[in-house]
Order: structure tokens, then sequence, then C-alpha cells
């Protein structure tokens, strides 16, 4: 369009000026031009290029969709209770150089913010980070904490997998110097009992433990300087079959052919308590000080996942490097293995749904004296498990509730709406939840058409011989069925039912 190229040759015309350091009044005269030009062709065309949508990566979520939500959230947060956690919350936004360095790769993921006031910032990357930095920063030493709150990440969004660049995790983490593999053993129970509620279906506990891998690193001839980087490729190993993961190594970042392909006889490996035995014997990996500890370690957390019933779904694998830098110790990651769901000929693979591990350094890294607070957590990767609930939902047909409603007042006849408030007012008082029509007559059978439209198990009916005889007609939306109440025992009454249904 004729419009849109004068707004470029201006836009031209005030860089070359800029480009050419000329007479600033000219600069900005011309600026002043482009920004009235811009103005015009906005006011002209704005009406149908404006486009309403979410930005990449995110999405909006209706009534059903929170009422799933808050489903799976109640019972995850109703878990880390159980656990005796507290809850703190965080900034969205942290100093950039809090974040930075923290997440090795998957650093270039941050997303930044602009300088506002002399702060660099950016936008928080995980719950972990931040957590740290509030234990440093508040000389705390002793904490067992859950939060519940969102993250950002400028990843390649997959939404049908749940995969986002804004998203939700729910974190559980205990912080204090503790006996060892006691407080890891508790944060792999979390995670079963949080997959065994929410009903996803079959699932795996895989376990490992970075001084397992540094000392498999070292044996197997990789250079120190490689581990975090090597550890990155190992940590692909659920997603690309190993022959890939191989050519990484050596192609791009520069491992021997003969450490990678020792590094592959390891890796490969998966079992219990078995392989742990197994590998504590192995001549190689039993002389090195970092994998004999990481395996002791292993056997103890084993021993204590035996008490608590769980080992079933656990599995020690050597393929699982998680490439967080922060990682010290035990390592975890919880993989659904399928998807039960008859209706559903192609399940949706979600891959990870939990993961976390140890972090003894992290603390100290914010600490001015370097005092270190060994910590241990677990993250549950929410909108992967919503994804899957949701579709499962959709599959079944299941109607929603969206409200928690309790009662509808309702009116049997007309000119009673003065009556209906001060009924809903006396519920709301009580702490009942209630709703009514907002219309001064309205019909009887739309009040209870809109009971069965939205699941309200209860309607109040005020009527003028109700009114003369000091009750209300309390009818049971699912089977019809109704009672005269007398006023007083009303809020009773509906609570006693609503209990019921």
């Amino acid at each position: 369009m004729a419009e849109e190229a004068a707004v470029r040759a201006q836009a031209e015309t005030v860089r070359r000026l800029k480009q050419d350091k000329a007479d600033p009044d000219e600069i900005a005269k011309e600026v002043a031009k482009l920004l009235d030009m811009k103005a015009q062709l906005g006011a002209d065309e704005g009406k149908h290029k404006f486009v309403l949508k979410t930005p990449k990566g995110t999405r909006d979520f209706g009534p059903k969709e929170m009422a799933i939500r808050e489903r799976a959230f109640k019972a995850i947060i109703s878990c880390f209770k159980r656990h005796g956690a507290e809850v703190i919350d965080t900034p969205v936004f942290e100093l950039k150089e809090t974040l930075t360095g923290k997440y090795g790769e998957d650093s270039k993921l941050i997303y930044d913010l602009k300088d506002q006031g002399g702060e660099l910032l950016s936008l928080r990357y995980d719950l972990t980070v931040p957590f740290a930095r509030y234990l440093a920063m508040n000389k705390i030493t002793n904490m067992k904490r859950y939060h519940v709150a969102k993250v950002y990440r400028r990843d390649n969004p997959a939404m049908t997998r749940g995969r986002y660049r804004e998203f939700y995790q729910c974190d559980f983490d205990i912080a204090g110097q503790f006996d060892p593999m006691i407080p890891d053993a508790e944060c792999l129970k979390i995670v079963h009992e949080i997959l065994s509620d929410l009903e996803l279906g079959d699932f795996v506990i895989k376990v490992n433990d970075r001084r397992i891998l540094d000392g498999m690193f070292a044996v197997c001839g990789v250079p120190d300087s490689k581990f975090r980087t090597i550890c990155s490729s190992v940590d692909k190993l659920d997603k690309v079959p190993w022959e890939e993961v191989r050519s990484e190594m050596v192609g791009e970042k520069g491992l021997s052919p003969e450490a990678a392909d020792r590094i592959g006889e390891y890796v490969q490996l998966h079992g219990g308590l078995d392989l742990i035995e197994r590998l504590l014997q192995d001549p190689k990996l039993s002389q090195n000080k970092q994998a004999k500890e990481g395996l002791g370690d292993m056997k103890l957390l084993f021993e204590y996942l035996t008490l608590f019933g769980i080992t079933g779904k656990i599995s020690f694998d050597l393929s699982l490097a998680r490439g967080l830098d922060y990682y010290t110790g035990v390592i975890f990651e919880a993989v659904l293995l399928q998807q039960e769901n008859e209706h559903v000929e192609e399940p949706v693979s979600v891959g990870s749904v939990a993961g976390g591990g140890r972090y003894d350094g992290l603390v100290g890294m914010f600490d001015p004296k370097g005092r270190k607070v060994p910590c241990v957590g677990v993250s549950i990767g929410i909108e992967r498990i919503f994804s899957i609930l949701e579709q499962r939902l959709e599959a079944s047909e299941e109607k929603i509730r969206t409200t928690e409603t309790q009662v509808l007042v309702a009116s049997a006849q007309k000119k009673l709406l003065e009556e209906r408030l001060k009924l809903i007012s006396e519920l709301w008082d009580a702490g009942i939840k209630a709703e009514m029509l907002y219309k001064k007559n309205p019909k009887l059978l739309n009040q209870l058409q809109y009971c069965e439209d939205t699941g309200i198990p209860l309607v109040a009916i005020v009527g003028e011989q109700e009114l003369k005889d000091g009750v209300v007609k309390l009818r049971i939306v699912a089977t019809r069925e109704e009672v005269n109440v007398r006023r007083e025992s009303l809020v009773e009454e509906i609570r006693i039912r609503t209990r019921q249904c």
C-alpha cells in the first residue's frame, strides 16, 4: 500500500539522519512526522489488522479447565501439607544475575526483561533457584516448604503435550542438615502418592545420582571440563536413541569414540538393588570415590523406599542425567508409561511428569560467606498432567461442575423478590454457597432447569404458603424429592444434604 511505503520511506529518512548525526531539532521534526504517519495508518487500518490471540506458548483456561486444574492442585497441595510443608511465594522476576549460571545449557531459555530503573531482570525459570536465594537472604538453615506458581521458559512450545512458555510448577523441598537419604526418600514417596492419587495410569520413577554419573564419566575417560556438556547429552536418552546421543558426544562435543563407547556400556543399565550391588563390585566404578559414595547412598535410599513399600515403581537408571547444573547428589524423574484410556486411539505422549533431586551447593552460591544449606526437592510437572486429565474427561463426556454452589434460592410465585433476597442473604451470612436468578419474577421451571444445567444439587423454594407456615421447601434436584424445612433449621439441613451429594 502507498501509505505503508510512505511510512517506510520516512523511517529510512530518520535512520539516515541519526546515522549522519544531523541537527537534533531536524531529527526530532522528522521523528514527529513519522509518528504522525504511523498514527494515521493505525487509525485507518487498526480495526481489521488487530488479531485476538494469546502469545505463543500460552493459553487461556475457561471455567471447565480451571475446575479440572483446581481438583489436581487440591490433591497435590493436600499431599504437601500432609508431609508438613509450609508455603512461601517469591517475585515472578529475579535479578538476572540470580538466575545466570544455574541451569547449564538451558540458560538460553531464560526470559530477559528490559532494563527498568537500573536493574537487569529475568522472569523466573523455576522455583528452586528463587527458593535458594530466599534461604540465603533470610539466613534460614532448616525449612520444609511448598510453592505453587508460574514459571517462564523461552522454549519451543508443544501445546498438545503440555509444553508451554508460561506454566505452573508445584514444588516441595526440604532444606537442612539431616541424616543421609531420609529426606530424599520422602520426596520420592510424595511423587508416588501424588501420581497414584491422580490416577494417571502406570508410571515409573527413575533415580540416579550425579556422583555416580561424574564417577562414571571419570572412569570412562571424559575430561573434567566436558562433564556437564556430556551430562546434557546423556539427559536426552529418554527422547532419542543411544546412536544419536553418541554421535552428538563425538561429533559436536569432541569426545573420543572410545570414551563414548565406554559410557554406552553403563547408561543402558537399569534395575534395582541388584544392579546397585553389581556396580559396587564393578572394578572401575568401585575405585572411584564419588561413584562409590553415590552407590552407597543409593543402596541406603532403596532400603528406605522398601520400607515405604514403593520400590515396585522405582528404577535405578544410569541414563538419567537431568541437565540442570545445580544438582549434586540423588536425581529422579517420574515418567508415565502409558495413558490408560480406551476412548483415545492415539494416546498423547507426555513424557516426564515430575522431577527433582539434591542440590547441596545452590544456597551457598548466594551466601556471602559461602555457607551451604543441603537441600532436596521435587517439582510436579502439572501442565503435562492437566493435558492428560483434560483429554480423559473430554473422552468420557463427564459433566464438569464449574461452581461449588450448594443451593439455588427460588420462588414459586410472582412478587417474591424481596423474600428471595432476604433468604439468600441469611444463607450467605451462614457460609452457604448460594445463588439466585437475577429476575424479579422468574418462572419456577426456568429456575429448576438452571440447577439441572449447572449441577446445583438443592433448590430452596419460597412461596406464599411456605412464608405463612414459616418453612422453606427444599428440593433435591437429582431425585426431585421435596421436603418442608423450618426456616431456622434450613442452614443445617443444607449442610447435611450437601455432604451426602
